[in-house]
């Protein structure tokens, strides 16, 4: 299996590259978040692959980001959906958008992207939600990157509890709740004690 290529990006379109590997060109199928991560044409760089192998044809499809790799091939577990449905998918949400709308079970969301309907959106939620990891679901609905220092140690003490047994949900509310009223300077070991005390 090829994991990943290594060379001059010959040619860039919205839906693909061609790479030329040691005078070899590699035609390799994106998504439209990769293609913005590219560099210019004649330039070498590395993309993560991964090989899809038929009776007729044996094609890349290419990632500039190891969490986008991953969710292609979480998104093609789902029944009914196969790597060229699964690009398009993170062709038309990226991957934190993809995440928060499984975890919100947000079929409208899913349902927007071309070649997904209803149906479909509800299988990508129920098979997809006990696949993502807890810090990967909370990060996804609370916008990690832009979180203040206060909104980092409520996500801290809702993973704590969280790792404790509590469903995210309850963690969420008991935490926001505990929050409000220690103020916004509260350490996460204050912040853990007070919401198991309230229990």
């Amino acid at each position: 299996m090829i994991t990943f290529l290594e060379g001059l990006l010959v040619e860039k379109e919205p839906t693909r590259v061609v790479v030329n590997v040691h005078g070899v060109g590699y035609e390799v199928f994106i998504s439209l978040n990769s293609y913005d991560r590219l560099p210019r044409e004649e330039t070498s760089f590395r993309i993560l692959t991964w090989d899809y192998v038929r009776e007729d044809a044996h094609l890349l499809y290419g990632f500039m980001t190891a969490e986008e790799r991953r969710m292609f091939i979480r998104l093609m577990t789902v029944s009914g959906i196969g790597p060229k449905l699964a690009l398009t998918a993170l062709s038309g949400l990226s991957v934190r958008d993809i995440k928060a709308a499984v975890v919100q079970g947000d079929i409208k969301r899913l349902s927007s992207i071309s070649g997904i309907g209803k149906k479909t959106a509800e299988r990508i939620i129920v098979e997809l939600r006990d696949k993502l990891s807890d810090g990967e679901a909370l990060e996804a609905v609370a916008g990690v990157e832009e979180l203040s220092e206060g909104g980092v140690r409520m996500r801290d003490s809702i993973l704590a509890l969280i790792s404790l047994g509590f469903k995210q949900a309850d963690a969420q509310k008991l935490v926001k709740e505990v929050s409000l009223a220690l103020g916004p300077e509260a350490p996460v070991e204050e912040i853990i004690r007070k919401s198991l005390a309230s229990r």
